[in-house]
């Protein structure tokens, strides 16, 4: 991996907050996403994450500013934010947004996420389309797949998560520790991981956003990419609860045996 950087517009150095972009073959939209960042006026150090791409995403991000964290080999969206998660780590910002680089998440969003994260109200903000005013559009099958997932999040985690497939997100030192370990579900993490930050004890919350259609090229959930996404969040979101009972089984057990029951002979002291 390398890192380039040139001065100026979004490279705030001494900003607490490290704003994460993944990209891969984003040339043609990385641009206008960094220019309407730079418009925010808000003081960020900017990482686009170049998940190998074979355009000059990289050379685009890097002339306007932004540090550029090059990978050698395609890991993938999730590969793509880990990386930049342990590179926040390692330089000690103390706060993380997320957001795409294919312009559809509006930056001017991006205090509103911060806001509750800086307040110490939560530790993860999700950045809802379905909140507020709402200008987001898109099929009748995606639509019902994000509705399935709210349903369980929410079920499972006792708070209404409307919006658990959103990749507009802010989120503490903490929790950017949390998905630099292998917690964090690299091959595709989406609701998955808002279940992960509940059993960990963490506090998610959310705050309404503005959506659009990326801006140029298409979409990861175009063609047949939607079942698949479906398929396997279920099977992730399955991986966890059932990791978290036997995590629950693991602890009642031992508890039962540090106090005696179950041993055999009856309550210590009889």
């Amino acid at each position: 991996m390398s890192v380039e950087s040139t001065a100026a517009k979004l490279d705030a150095g001494a900003s607490p907050t490290l704003l994460i972009i993944p990209a891969h073959n984003e040339a043609r939209n990385i641009g206008q996403v960094l220019a309407d960042v730079a418009a925010t006026g808000l003081s960020l150090a900017v990482l686009v994450v170049d998940d190998c791409s074979s355009d000059n995403t990289a050379q685009i991000a890097a002339s306007q500013g932004a540090r550029v964290l090059r990978l050698p080999n395609n890991l993938g969206y999730g590969g793509a934010v880990q990386a930049g998660f342990r590179y926040a780590v390692r330089q000690g910002y103390d706060t993380v947004v997320m957001m795409d680089a294919d312009g559809q998440h509006d930056a001017s969003c991006i205090a509103d996420l911060l806001r509750p994260v800086q307040k110490g109200e939560a530790d993860l903000v999700l950045g809802s389309r379905f909140l507020g005013r709402m200008e987001y559009h898109t099929t009748l099958a995606k639509r019902l797949g994000m509705a399935i997932f709210s349903r369980l999040v929410s079920s499972f985690t006792g708070s209404t998560i409307t919006d658990p497939t959103s990749g507009f997100q802010a989120m503490n030192r903490d929790v950017v520790a949390f998905f630099a370990t292998d917690n964090y579900p690299v091959d595709f993490p989406d609701a998955d991981t808002i279940l992960l930050l509940h059993y960990a004890g963490f506090k998610v919350s959310e705050v309404p956003v503005l959506m659009r259609e990326r801006l140029s090229g298409v979409s990861m959930h175009s063609s047949w990419k939607p079942i698949y996404y479906v398929f396997k969040m279920f099977l992730s979101i399955l991986i966890v609860l059932l990791r978290q009972s036997t995590h629950s089984n693991a602890a009642r057990q031992s508890a039962r045996k540090a106090s005696g029951v179950g041993s055999g002979g009856g309550p210590r002291g009889a």
